[in-house]
């Protein structure tokens, strides 16, 4: 038996938005399905909110994320959850890094060597999700 884990993305109104960019960073293939899509709209205006959605690409990134709708309770927490992206591949890092950083983020720490990772950065993005990109340090041996 093999196990995956996935970050799941709880928002409200923006998931779709949101899973667009990750595409947009991390490459890969979007799939979305609404509530209207599924028989399932219980207010009318959120009818084309995610119900279900995820990116995932070849290199290994996948993210889902939906639309918590209006009649259920929703706080985005502060600080509940950090997306973690570990490579080893300092360019292909920092072009993520790139994309997460870009307007409307806000950078927490600034991606550069560390004292435990040769590159590390945390930056929280448009949406409210706090990514946190590094390339794990070689084990001391």
């Amino acid at each position: 038996m093999s196990v995956t884990t996935v970050t799941h993305v709880n928002l409200r109104g923006t998931a779709r938005a949101a899973l667009e960019h990750y595409r947009s960073v991390f490459g890969g293939e979007l799939a979305i399905a609404t509530y209207a899509d599924a028989h399932a709209v219980g207010d009318p205006a959120e009818a084309d909110h995610v119900m279900w959605g995820q990116v995932v690409s070849p290199a290994g990134f996948h993210v889902m994320a939906f639309d918590v709708p209006s009649d259920r309770p929703y706080d985005a927490g502060t600080t509940s959850y950090f997306v973690s992206v570990r490579g080893d591949d300092a360019d292909e890092l920092t072009r993520y890094w790139e994309g997460l950083a870009g307007e409307g983020a806000t950078v927490i720490v600034p991606l550069a060597p560390s004292g435990w990772s040769p590159l590390y950065g945390m930056v929280t993005d448009p949406y409210g999700v706090t990514w946190v990109l590094d390339i794990a340090a070689a084990p001391a041996g």
